[in-house]
Parts: C-alpha cells; structure tokens; sequence
C-alpha cells in the first residue's frame, strides 16, 4: 500500500489533499464526513475582517439614529464593537474547540485580510482555541487606487500575527503582483510556516440581453491548476517554508501534478462542490493507484521531482518559452 501521508506546516497529515476554507468548512458535522473521507486536514470557512467590522459599522448607524440610546459621549460604539465582535468570534470559536473533539485531523483557522487592523487581537483566540494553525487570506484589491505599496502591508500583518501567535501560519495569497517570486521568497523568510498558492476571487461577466452584470464562474475550472504548479514547480526548492497549491485542483492527476512540482500539500474545494465531499475518497484512491502503478511507496519518493531545478529543461517554466512558441505563426 502506498504512503499519502505528507508533512505541512510542520503538521503531520495522512494526505496531502486538505479541504480549503469554504461553505462546506463550516459546520461540525461536514468536518467529520471530510475526515472519513481521508482529507489531510481541513481549513475552517474564513472570518472576514471586512465583515465583523462592516456589520460593526451597520449596528452603530442604526444606533445613531435614536438620540435616546447614542450620544457622543455615550460608550455605545466601544459596546457594538466589542459585542458583535465577539459573537461572530464567539461561533468560530466554538466550531474549532467542537471539531477538536470530534476529528484527529489538523483544523486550520483561517481569517480573510486585508489590513493590520483590530483583528489581530483575533489570532490569539483562535490559537486559544485549540486551532492547529491559521492561514491568513491576504489580498488587496489591485483596483484600489489608493494603495501604493501592497506588500508593506502584506508584511506588517504577516510581522503583527506571529508576534502573538505561536502556532503555525500560512500566507494564502494572490497572482496579482508585479513581482511575484520576490514577494513569495520574502514571504517564506518573514518566519511563516507555509505559503499558499492561490487564492480565487468574485469576477462579474455581462449579460448582453439584458444588459445586467453578473457573476462569472463560481467555480475553479480544472485548467486553472497550472497557475500554481507554474510558481510551486519554479520556487519549491528555493522557499523557506511549506507550500501547498490551491485553485483549479479538481482531480487525483492534478494533485500529483502539484506534488511533483514541489508541493507538500493541495487544497480543494470547487470539486467538493460539483461531486460531494465522497469525492476526497476517490481523489485519494486514484494517487495510491498511480503509486503504486508506478512502483512508489511515498509521496517523498516524486515530491518535486519535476521541479525548476529537476528538469532537463527549465526554461520551459519561464515566461519568455510562450513568445518562442507563438513567434512563428504567421
């Protein structure tokens, strides 16, 4: 039988397919059926800093508005603040100490960023919780004209949790950027544990008919995986921590992809969603099959096997291999 047990994080997991943070992450009893199903671990539904702090903001308009209850002087929004802070912090709470009880896998918190603010202060419940590491979602809107220097910010919050965090972290981030493997190699030094690549985003499409703006896919597509295998494949042996492929992985064949680009572990979720959770049996099944076929006990055994550095040719993973391709035609 061959070994799908891989290391994360510094996590030891029984398989390197985790289930990524989404709805089905959410509740005690989807955890327990993604942990019979064989997931590595499981990455609890986000906490979204814009969330507490937009529903914050509704709660004190409303109060605003009755001069009886609210005034300038009154501590209504210290209350607000910390009361509806706490009650959504209170749930995620209580799911990761539940699911602690009930499952053997690692459950990563993940809190969804995109300042340094107050949430921080959030981290250290989480680990108070019992969470066995927090992957921190970072992104920053590139239509944001406002904001000059994404990557301070990336690394003042990076700097801000692991001052009172103790538990590993992860960095989920996204392709927007205009140095990309600069930033992952500064990421993988700042002292976090693992790098996630990458994050996935709302995206409108247009209804010509009607003339309306609506949403494009919800889900990855399956041709979206070579985004991540592309920078996994190019930087694996150079990062300073763990990294995991996230977006477009639907199938077994594409988690070994991954895995042989270098990665310690993959993160899924649009597949669930399209084939039920189940399917984390078969993604499973079908990587022990090819091992085995292919006379491989461990996944160590291919772990970047055809990374950057391992290939007879590496140039094929560079930017400049798509203009020679396409040169000639014509």
């Amino acid at each position: 039988m061959a070994d799908l047990s891989t290391k994360y994080l510094g996590l030891s997991l029984k398989s390197p397919v985790i289930v990524g943070s989404c709805g089905l992450t959410s509740t005690l009893e989807n955890i327990q059926e993604i942990e019979s199903c064989g997931a590595g671990a499981v990455v609890l539904k986000s906490i979204f800093e814009e969330e507490i702090l937009l529903e914050s903001q509704d709660l004190l308009n409303e109060a605003k508005k009755d001069k009886l209850i609210y005034t300038d002087l009154s501590e209504t929004l210290d209350y607000l603040d910390l009361h509806v802070g706490e009650e959504n912090l209170g749930n995620y709470i209580k799911l990761i100490k539940d699911a602690k009880k009930s499952v053997s896998i690692p459950i990563i918190a993940s809190i969804n960023c995109v300042t340094d603010f107050e949430w921080i202060n959030f981290a250290t419940k989480i680990q108070n919780a019992g969470a066995d590491a927090l992957e921190l979602n970072i992104f920053h809107n590139p239509s944001d004209m406002h904001i000059n220097d994404y990557d301070k910010i990336t690394f003042n919050i990076i700097r801000k949790v692991l001052k009172v965090v103790s538990i590993p972290v992860a960095v989920k981030i996204s392709n927007c950027n205009t140095n990309l493997s600069f930033t992952i190699q500064k990421i993988s030094e700042s002292g976090v544990a693992g790098i996630v690549l990458f994050n996935r985003f709302y995206s409108p499409d247009f209804d010509i008919e009607n003339y309306s703006v609506n949403s494009a896919n919800v889900f990855s597509q399956p041709q979206e995986q070579v985004k991540p295998l592309r920078w996994i494949a190019l930087l694996s042996e150079k990062v300073k921590c763990s990294m995991a492929a996230s977006t477009g992985i639907h199938h077994a064949d594409a988690v070994i992809k991954q895995i042989l680009a270098g990665a310690d572990a993959v993160q899924v979720v649009s597949t669930l969603y399209l084939n039920g959770i189940k399917y984390l049996t078969t993604i499973n099944s079908e990587i022990e099959q090819w091992m085995v076929k292919k006379g491989i006990f461990s996944l160590n055994q291919i772990k970047g096997k055809m990374a950057y550095n391992k290939t007879t040719n590496p140039a094929v993973f560079e930017r400049m291999q798509f203009m020679k391709r396409y040169s000639r035609i014509g």
